[in-house]
């Protein structure tokens, strides 16, 4: 996650967002650990760590090893975690075996998503290795939230795909998140681009009622979000590696 978002006072532990973003990525691992041996789990652009802690939380003993990649990373902070369950690191393991590879809201964030894609491809090791990728959908949503959080470019469903298929990834299922919001957030954002306001982030902390409607809204669009190819604010890729 953002560690921007972090700094404006969102807390993933509660905040709708973060709260129902998780769900279908803990419905892709659910299989996986379902029907194999322990998953490593390599969270690359991980900041706070929030999706891989979460899936390590609700699966524990499913979960042999999280990596933590960042490359924000302390010497200090790289120390106190070396060697265990939890670690953290500034670089993707030479080796992944038995992975579940997690991108979540990273490849826009750099200039060649290509390259960062065939680097996860080259350590991959034998033929049960997974991804699960995020990344922010549409140009039309394009605001000062992408200035200020560093992004390249938003994709589409046929976007995503076709960087994934270059990098020689497999299996690839597509789709969005936050359909229901997309009307809301796409009038929000036009709004304040004709306004010209700063770039700032479109996260912020919501009240609890909203929170709780907002979590409970999302959380329902969720079941069903894997067959939703139209529009969203969120774009999917899961598949293997």
């Amino acid at each position: 996650m953002d560690l921007k978002e972090l700094e404006n006072g969102v807390n993933p532990d509660v905040h709708w967002y973060y709260q129902s973003k998780k769900l279908p990525l803990f419905n892709y691992a659910k299989e996986l650990v379902k029907h194999g041996k322990p998953l490593t789990i390599v969270d690359v652009g991980a900041g706070s760590g929030f999706f891989a802690l979460e899936l390590e939380k609700h699966y524990g003993a499913g979960i042999s090893k999280v990596y933590l990649v960042d490359i924000g990373y302390s010497e200090s902070e790289i120390a106190a975690t070396r060697g265990q369950k939890i670690e953290k690191v500034l670089a993707i393991p030479p080796i992944i075996e038995n992975g579940l590879v997690l991108l979540m809201d990273v490849l826009e964030h750099l200039p060649d998503d290509l390259a960062m894609l065939k680097s996860i491809k080259q350590a991959c090791v034998g033929d049960n290795n997974h991804f699960f990728i995020t990344v922010p959908a549409f140009r039309s949503l394009w605001s000062g939230h992408d200035v200020f959080l560093g992004h390249y470019r938003r994709y589409r469903i046929p976007m995503l795909r076709e960087v994934l298929e270059k990098a020689s990834f497999r299996q690839i299922k597509n789709y969005y998140l936050y359909g229901t919001l997309f009307p809301l957030i796409w009038t929000v954002r036009r709004l304040n681009n004709l306004r010209q306001k700063v770039a700032a982030s479109n996260m912020q902390p919501a009240h609890p009622v909203v929170n709780r409607v907002l979590l409970g809204l999302t959380s329902a669009e969720m079941k069903l979000a894997s067959a939703n190819k139209l529009f969203g604010v969120t774009c999917v890729g899961e598949g293997r590696i």
